[in-house]
Order: C-alpha cells, then sequence, then structure tokens
C-alpha cells in the first residue's frame, strides 16, 4: 500500500473491552492490532486508563514489541502511567483528561490551567524519544499552551463536531479549521480524533493540515459485523478523498 496522504490510527482499546467483560483471554488486542496492521493501518492506538477498564499493562508491552508500525499511547498525566511509558517506550503518547465515570473520553485536556503538572512528564518523555501529544479541544488557549509546553503534536477533538446533527455542524467546523490553522502556524502535527465514522468523515474534510486520524470505537464496531480487515479497509477508503484542505 503506498503511503496515505491522511494516516488512519486505529484503537483497538475496544477489542480489550470485549475479552474484560468476560475475564477471558480473549480476543486478542495484539492480533487485533496485527490485522489492523495488515489492512493498511498506518499505526495502533491503545489507551492505559488508570481503572484498566480495558487495555492492561501487559497489553501495552505486548503490543508494542509485536507491531511494525508506531505505537501512540493515550494516557492521563499520571506519575504511574508516566513511568509506564518510558518503560515501553512508544513512539507516541497522547495526553488526555480522564475521569473515573466516564463512559469515554469527555473533552479535551485543559493544558492552559494545568501547565506546571504537565511540563516536567513532557520534558521526560520527550527526552527519551517520544513525541507527546495533547489532546485537546480546538480552542486558541489550548493551542498556544500546548506550544508552550513544548509538546509536538496536538490531536483535535472532534466530538462536539461529530455529536450534531449535519445542519448544527458548522460552527464547530470553523472552530476545528481555525485550531488546525494556528497549530500548524506554531509548528504543531495536527492529529484529529473521537466520534468519527464512516458517516460523519467526510464532514471533517475541510480541516487543513491533518496529519493523522485516531479512530476506534466505529472500526471495532464494524468489525464485529465485518471482520476487521474489512472494516480497515472501509476507513482508509473514506479518508482518500481528504487533499488537506489547503485549496
Amino acid at each position: 500500500m503506498t503511503e496515505a496522504a491522511l494516516k488512519l490510527g486505529v484503537n483497538v482499546d475496544h477489542v480489550a473491552t470485549l475479552r474484560q467483560a468476560r475475564g477471558t483471554d480473549y480476543p486478542s488486542v495484539v492480533e487485533a492490532a496485527l490485522a489492523c496492521e495488515a489492512a493498511g493501518a498506518h499505526g495502533i492506538t491503545i489507551h492505559l486508563r488508570e481503572d484498566r477498564r480495558h487495555i492492561q499493562d501487559a497489553d501495552v508491552y505486548a503490543v508494542r514489541k509485536q507491531i511494525g508500525t508506531r505505537l501512540n499511547l493515550e494516557m492521563a498525566n499520571h506519575p504511574e502511567i508516566v513511568e509506564i511509558a518510558l518503560d515501553v517506550g512508544p513512539d507516541e503518547v497522547c495526553l488526555v483528561p480522564e475521569k473515573r465515570e466516564e463512559l469515554t473520553t469527555e473533552g479535551g485536556l485543559d493544558v492552559a490551567g494545568t501547565m506546571d503538572s504537565l511540563l516536567g512528564p513532557v520534558q521526560r518523555m520527550r527526552e527519551s524519544g517520544i513525541m507527546v501529544s495533547m489532546f485537546i479541544d480546538p480552542d486558541p488557549d489550548q493551542i498556544q499552551a500546548s506550544a508552550t509546553i513544548g509538546a509536538p503534536c496536538i490531536e483535535l477533538h472532534t466530538g462536539a463536531f461529530c455529536d450534531l446533527p449535519p445542519a448544527e455542524r458548522g460552527t464547530e467546523l470553523e472552530r476545528l479549521v481555525a485550531g488546525a490553522r494556528q497549530a500548524h502556524e506554531l509548528g504543531l502535527q495536527v492529529n484529529a480524533g473521537h466520534g468519527l465514522n464512516l458517516d460523519n468523515l467526510s464532514g471533517i474534510f475541510d480541516v487543513p493540515y491533518m496529519d493523522t486520524l485516531n479512530i476506534g470505537h466505529s472500526i471495532v464496531s464494524h468489525a464485529v459485523m465485518v471482520g476487521m480487515p474489512a472494516a480497515v479497509t472501509a476507513m482508509l477508503a473514506a479518508m482518500e478523498p481528504y487533499t488537506g484542505g489547503r485549496a
């Protein structure tokens, strides 16, 4: 497969969710990750949460060892998880907010309000060769704060956009476009994710400078019906029309 203009990182957390529902050793997170790679995914994303509700520590080490593409480790700024990240050495970490009672990540990280606590971990991980990304809402202050603390990358939270009916997405799309442009001007790589699926994906194609989309729940859900290779292939095909939104 030729390198796509827009890269796909597949989040396989919910393969682990299915496994944890019965406490079995199947389905295999590693097997799912390898199937995604074989179908053309450019990277694998896993979220090691503090409550370990899906991905477990052993999964992180096993996926790091087995995959041949990039590993993106989503994580909270928690000392224990930071130490695991430094030990595992993923290609990238994406710092996200966490609340134990949430079903999934709600909203972006408040980088501007927590800069003092983020500076040290960001520096340590960057010094170890890990690219650090901030999962943030498309807010100018949060984008500037991400650059200020030395994060070379942001992931724009697309959840608010995806949750709205198509006719009401205009304002959120404008925020995403403006955020991507600001990040690009600051020299930051722009990724995006949360809530994206085959039905709403093309709606964000006006957002410029996107490098990678990290998509999980919709791909795993589709894979239940058609298999992981087919689900990944379908998402990659849906991404092909993206031109960078620069025209």
